[in-house]
C-alpha cells in the first residue's frame, strides 16, 4: 500500500478515499483511492498516472477537473474542498478546440466566460500563445488541416494555462499524434514547464514517455483500482532526448514495463 506522508510543502491536490461505482455498489471501478500532490513553488512537477486500460486513470483526472463527482471521497485543492468556483484546465486526446473560433478566441474562451473584458483577455491569451510557440497563428481557425495536430494540442495547452497556470491535467494528450510529432510535443511540453512551472498531472500508456517527462509515477492497479506503486524518477532535473540513452532511463522503463505486465496477468 502506498502512503503519502505530509512534508513542509503545501498540498496542491489531495484525493481522499475515492470510490466509484455505477451499479449501486455491486462493482467498483475505483475503491479507497488516495493521492497527494504537493506544491513545488517556482519549480512545478510532472505527476504521471499509469495503469491498465479501464482502471480509472481518466476518471481521476475528471475528479480533479470537476467534470465528475465520485460516489464517495473527498477532493481537496490547495488544502480546501473543491468547489464549482475552482477552475483547472484539461487537455484531452481528442482535439477540443472550437473549429469556428480563431486560435486567439479559443485560448481566451475561459476568461470570456468569467466576464473578463475583451481587451484584457486577448492580451493574456496572446501571452500564452507566445509561450506555446503559436506566434503568428492567432488569427487562424483552430481546425485541421489549417493547424497541425501538434499545433491544435498547443492551443489546448495554452487555454488550460490561461484557466489555471498552476495545474494542468492531460489525458493522453499526444495519443492521436504520429510518432515524430509526439516526440517533438514531449520536448515542447518540457519547454512550457520550464517557462511556467505548473504542476502537470499526465495520464499516458507510453512508459518511455512517462519516464522522460515524469518526476513521480504512480501505477494504478486493476479495478477496483488504487495506487499500487509509487516510483520516483531519479533522473537529472533538466532533460533532453539524450537522457533516453542513459542506462538508468532504460532500467526504469524496463522495471515499469515488468510491473505493468504483472498487473495484466
Amino acid at each position: 500500500m502506498v502512503t503519502f506522508p505530509n512534508t513542509s510543502l503545501s498540498d496542491i491536490i489531495e484525493l481522499k478515499n475515492m470510490s466509484q461505482t455505477y451499479d449501486g455498489g455491486k462493482t467498483f471501478i475505483i475503491k479507497d483511492f488516495n493521492l497527494l500532490v504537493e506544491d513545488k513553488p517556482n519549480q512545478g512537477q510532472f505527476v504521471v498516472l499509469l495503469g491498465p486500460s479501464g482502471c480509472g486513470k481518466s476518471t481521476i483526472l475528471r475528479y480533479i477537473a470537476g467534470l465528475q463527482t465520485p460516489t464517495t471521497g473527498e477532493i481537496l485543492l490547495n488544502g480546501k474542498h473543491r468547489t464549482e468556483a475552482d477552475r483547472i484546465g484539461m487537455v484531452f486526446q481528442q482535439y477540443s478546440s472550437f473549429p469556428w473560433l480563431s486560435v486567439l478566441d479559443n485560448v481566451a474562451l475561459g476568461l470570456k466566460y468569467r466576464g473578463v473584458s475583451k481587451k484584457e483577455r486577448n492580451a493574456k491569451a496572446m501571452e500564452m500563445i507566445q509561450i506555446v510557440g503559436l506566434d503568428g497563428h492567432h488569427k487562424k481557425y483552430a481546425q485541421y488541416p489549417t493547424l497541425s495536430g501538434g499545433q491544435l494540442q498547443r492551443v489546448a495547452i495554452a487555454r488550460s494555462l490561461l484557466v489555471n497556470n498552476k495545474v494542468i491535467l492531460m489525458d493522453e494528450p499526444f495519443g492521436a499524434l504520429d510518432t515524430n510529432t509526439r516526440l517533438k510535443m514531449q520536448d515542447f511540453l518540457i519547454g512550457v514547464w520550464e517557462k511556467v512551472h505548473p504542476t502537470i498531472v499526465l495520464v499516458t500508456h507510453d512508459i518511455s514517455e512517462a519516464v522522460y517527462l515524469g518526476d513521480d509515477i504512480y501505477i494504478m492497479s486493476n479495478a477496483p483500482s488504487k495506487i499500487s506503486e509509487h516510483i520516483r524518477v531519479d533522473l537529472p532535473f533538466d532533460r533532453d532526448k539524450e537522457i533516453k540513452r542513459d542506462s538508468r532511463f532504460v532500467d526504469l522503463v524496463f522495471y515499469i514495463e515488468d510491473r505493468m505486465m504483472s498487473l495484466s496477468v
